[in-house]
C-alpha cells in the first residue's frame, strides 16, 4: 500500500529538531480505498488501533506501519534506530477546535510518523507544524497538510514542539508511535483503553 521509494527519497531536517517530510506516500485513490475500509469512528481524537475492526485497505496500510521496512527506512533517514522497537498505532477520524494545541510527547514516545488520508483541504486549520518553540503556534520551520499520501515523521528531542492551528470536523490520520519499552507499550494501551471507555460515554469529554 505504501509507496516505500517515496519515503525513502523524504526531505529530512536537522533544526529544530529531527523531523521528514513526504508527498505522494498514498495515492487518492488508494486514500479513498482506505477510507471507504475505516473502522466506524464516531467521536474526535486519536483512538487505540487495538479497539478498532480493521479490513480491506485499511488493514493493508496498517500492515505497511507495521512492516520491518517501514522501521528501517526511518531508522536510515533519522538516524535513530527504530528497528524491533515497540510500536502503537492510533487513529483519528474527527477533531474539536481543542485539539493540536502546541506540545511534545513524552520520552517514553521515541518517534512517530503520521499519515494523512483526506481528499482535499483548506486553510491553515488541521496542518501540523514542526516548531521552533513552545510559545507561538506562528512561529514554525515546516507544516505539512494534512491531505492524501502527505507524512511528517520525526524523532522526539527536547525541542521537538509540534502542533496545528485550531479545527474542527473531519481529519483522516494514522499515528505510528515507536516506544522506549514494551513496559511503555503496556502502559501506554491501557491508558488509551480508559480514554476510549470515556470517550463512548460522552464523545466530546476529551
Amino acid at each position: 500500500m505504501l509507496d516505500f521509494e517515496a519515503l525513502e527519497n523524504a526531505a529530512v531536517f536537522d533544526t529544530p529538531f529531527n523531523y521528514l517530510t513526504a508527498g505522494e506516500v498514498l495515492t487518492r485513490a488508494q486514500a479513498a480505498e482506505i477510507r471507504r475500509d475505516y473502522p466506524p469512528i464516531t467521536r474526535n481524537g486519536f483512538l487505540p488501533l487495538s479497539r478498532l475492526e480493521t479490513k480491506g485497505a485499511f488493514l493493508a496500510l496498517i500492515e505497511d506501519l507495521r512492516s520491518p521496512r517501514l522501521a528501517e527506512i526511518l531508522s536510515g533517514k533519522l538516524d535513530f534506530d527504530f528497528r524491533d522497537k515497540p510500536v502503537m498505532i492510533t487513529v483519528r477520524r474527527l477533531s474539536k477546535r481543542g485539539d493540536g494545541r502546541i506540545h511534545n510527547d513524552s520520552v517514553a514516545k521515541i518517534g512517530t510518523l503520521l499519515i494523512y488520508l483526506n481528499d482535499t483541504w483548506r486553510g491553515s486549520g488541521g496542518v501540523i507544524r514542526a516548531l521552533n518553540g513552545p510559545d507561538n503556534m506562528d512561529d514554525f520551520a515546516a507544516e505539512v497538510p494534512p491531505l492524501a499520501g502527505n507524512v511528517f515523521a520525526f524523532v522526539r528531542s527536547p525541542a521537538s514542539w509540534h502542533g496545528h492551528p485550531p479545527y474542527a470536523g473531519e481529519r483522516y490520520v494514522v499515528q505510528t508511535t515507536w516506544l522506549s519499552s514494551r513496559e511503555e507499550l503496556a502502559r501506554k494501551e491501557k491508558r488509551g483503553g480508559l480514554q476510549y471507555y470515556l470517550k463512548k460515554l460522552n464523545p466530546f469529554s476529551i
